[in-house]
């Protein structure tokens, strides 16, 4: 067992990745000399060559339709997309080229690719650099979306997301980039594409995702103190979306509360709430309550914490969904 931040537990990661298969590459703004905004980089160049670990212009639109090539000729390129609402400008090279050339070319070309975003809020950031774009692009098929929630996940699923012959975005917490946790590099455990009960209860089901399970763990011990059990389960996967593991949870406790930082409105947990009411309409005994942030752009950062559903306001919709 290794102790490191979730942030390093990408970066030993990707420096894994690189040792194993030199058909890996790095590309993105400021991802080789500096490292990367946030340092998840750094070191890889110095270490692999300004070959593999590449800086790009500033363009996003460029650095995905490069990577796309890259990939068709036998490549496997890891892009690093700085913030999170950066990533628009390649929003037609992701959706109308990369989530579907697989399927356009009746299974001929692979498209190995991974793209890295720095998500949500919390970080004091000013406009366009705090945001939950995870929903938008979990409506295209063709995607797959993941997002750790601690190091040891970070760690291993980055590496299952890189060996996926499929495109993956991969959604890192960023607000949770420092939080420690121990990383086990001989024992992955439970594979990055179902979601994992972090805490078993009877009550109501609590699930949540990446930037949000901290609080979630909190309103777990706080409703234990109030003597009621919330079973809590982390999602990992965005898309595709681990509905038996929900399902069998909720016909368990009858209750569904969903956690995350996106707007409420027609964020995942709307769909989380679609799907499980048609599955466990008999089991239910409250409507599905969910938790998130609000229909609004996000604030200037003196702000965000109002906006970002906080540990009260989990608790509420726990208690909302009690009341029933």
């Amino acid at each position: 067992m290794t102790t490191m931040p979730l942030s390093k537990g990408i970066t030993a990661g990707l420096r894994k990745a690189l040792e194993n298969d030199p058909k890996v590459l790095l590309i993105g703004e400021d991802v080789g000399k500096l490292g990367g905004v946030f340092r998840v980089t750094e070191g890889l160049q110095k270490d692999f060559g300004d070959h593999r670990v590449i800086d790009s212009p500033l363009a996003e639109a460029g650095i995905v339709g490069t990577s796309i090539g890259m990939a068709v000729r036998g490549y496997k390129p890891v892009i690093e997309i700085q913030f999170d609402a950066f990533i628009y400008p390649a929003y037609s090279q992701i959706v109308t080229q990369l989530a579907k050339l697989h399927n356009r070319t009746r299974g001929a070309e692979k498209m190995p690719v991974v793209i890295r975003v720095p998500f949500g809020g919390g970080i004091g950031s000013p406009e366009h650099h705090s945001e939950s774009p995870e929903t938008v692009f979990a409506h295209h098929a063709g995607l797959k979306i993941i997002s750790p929630s601690n190091a040891h996940d970070a760690y291993w699923m980055i590496q299952e997301a890189i060996a996926s012959p499929d495109p993956v975005m991969f959604f890192e917490p960023k607000r949770r980039y420092w939080l420690k946790g121990e990383v086990d590099r001989a024992n992955r455990g439970l594979d990055g594409w179902h979601a994992q009960v972090v805490s078993p209860g009877t009550d109501v089901t609590l699930v949540a995702y990446g930037p949000t399970m901290p609080q979630a763990q909190d309103a777990v011990a706080a409703a234990r103190e109030e003597g009621t059990s919330v079973e809590l389960i982390d999602l990992r996967s965005l898309n595709p979306i681990d509905f038996a593991t929900i399902e069998a949870s909720v016909k368990k406790t009858g209750r569904l509360v969903v956690l995350h930082e996106g707007a409420v409105f027609l964020g995942l947990g709307s769909e989380i709430a679609a799907r499980i009411t048609e599955r466990c309409f008999y089991h239910l005994e409250a409507p599905v309550i969910r938790v998130g942030g609000f229909h609004t752009p996000y604030p200037g950062s003196k702000l965000e914490e109002n906006y970002l559903p906080d540990l009260d306001r989990v608790l509420h919709g726990v208690d909302r969904a009690l009341a029933y």
